[in-house]
Order: C-alpha cells, then sequence, then structure tokens
C-alpha cells in the first residue's frame, strides 16, 4: 500500500510539473530559423544581439479558451494535490478520494480540451504569423497531449484508492 501511495503521489507531482511546463513554456508551434509561438508570445531569435525578441501574441477567442483551459487544468490538478494531502491527513480508515480523482478528471479534460482547440484552430490562432507549411507544433503542445492520459488515469485511481493505515 505505501508503494501505492508513493507511485500515486509522485504521478501527480511529475503530471503537474509537466503540465506547468506545458502551459508556460514557449514552444507551441515552432518555425524553421528559430522563432516560435505559445500560449502568451510569439518569439524570435535575434542572431546579432543573442537574445529572444518576443511580443505578445494577438488575442482571439480560439487563443483565450486554450489559455483558459491550459491555466484551469493547472489550477485543477493543485488543488487536487493539496486536497489530498489534506484528506491523507485528515480522514478516516476506508476513506475513498472521490474529490481528487473528480478534480484530477477535470484537469485532465481540460487539457484535452485545450490541446484540441489548438489542434483544431492553429490556423485561427496563428493567423498573423508566418506560414503555417513551414512550422510544426513544439514540445510544449506534445506535453500537453501527455498529460491528458496520465491525467485521466491518476484521476481513475484516485478514485478507487482507499486510505488504509
Amino acid at each position: 500500500m505505501a508503494y501505492l501511495l508513493m507511485f500515486v503521489t509522485l504521478l501527480h507531482l511529475i503530471t503537474l510539473a509537466i503540465l506547468f511546463i506545458a502551459t508556460m513554456e514557449k514552444s507551441w508551434w515552432v518555425w524553421e530559423g528559430m522563432e516560435n509561438s505559445d500560449l502568451w508570445y510569439n518569439c524570435r531569435f535575434d542572431n546579432f544581439t543573442g537574445t529572444w525578441l518576443c511580443a505578445s501574441s494577438k488575442e482571439t477567442e480560439w487563443l483565450q479558451a486554450v489559455q483558459v483551459l491550459m491555466v484551469l487544468s493547472v489550477v485543477f490538478s493543485s488543488v487536487s494535490f493539496v486536497v489530498f494531502l489534506g484528506q491523507l491527513f485528515t480522514m478516516s480508515k476506508g476513506g475513498l478520494f472521490y474529490f481528487t480523482g473528480l478534480c484530477q478528471v477535470f484537469a485532465g479534460l481540460a487539457a484535452f480540451s485545450a490541446a484540441l482547440i489548438y489542434t483544431l484552430h492553429k490556423e485561427e490562432i496563428l493567423q498573423d504569423s508566418r506560414e503555417l507549411t513551414s512550422g510544426r507544433f513544439g514540445y510544449c503542445f506534445i506535453l500537453a497531449w501527455v498529460c491528458v492520459p496520465l491525467l485521466l488515469c491518476s484521476g481513475v485511481i484516485y478514485i478507487h484508492l482507499r486510505k488504509k493505515e
């Protein structure tokens, strides 16, 4: 039982870290030639100064939906972890971690919705950027998709997990 508890806690922390990186880093869409776009900024690498020059992304309804859903996913997963720690020390023997599991499932569904919206509406989201055919999805986009099954699986595990002493 102790190993399962450590596994679930470690899975939750890893998923939360990946989710946070996917939300905050600057690589949802990458073009050849040192240019990328994320949920917040469009950035170009300036070879002369050796720095990244970033400008705010143009706010579209689809981009705002992706931003909100990714932030909501991070919030749900963070609340889930805090509630799990609280339940671990206060819940009676035999209790189930329903609320923790539901928060994780909601975080997974929010991340799924955000990644799906970005996949289907990348043309509208990146409308004022360079030609999309010379670009590809970046690692943060892939991390968001990796988080979806991890969040859903950990949510299901939490729902079935019982506290034993």
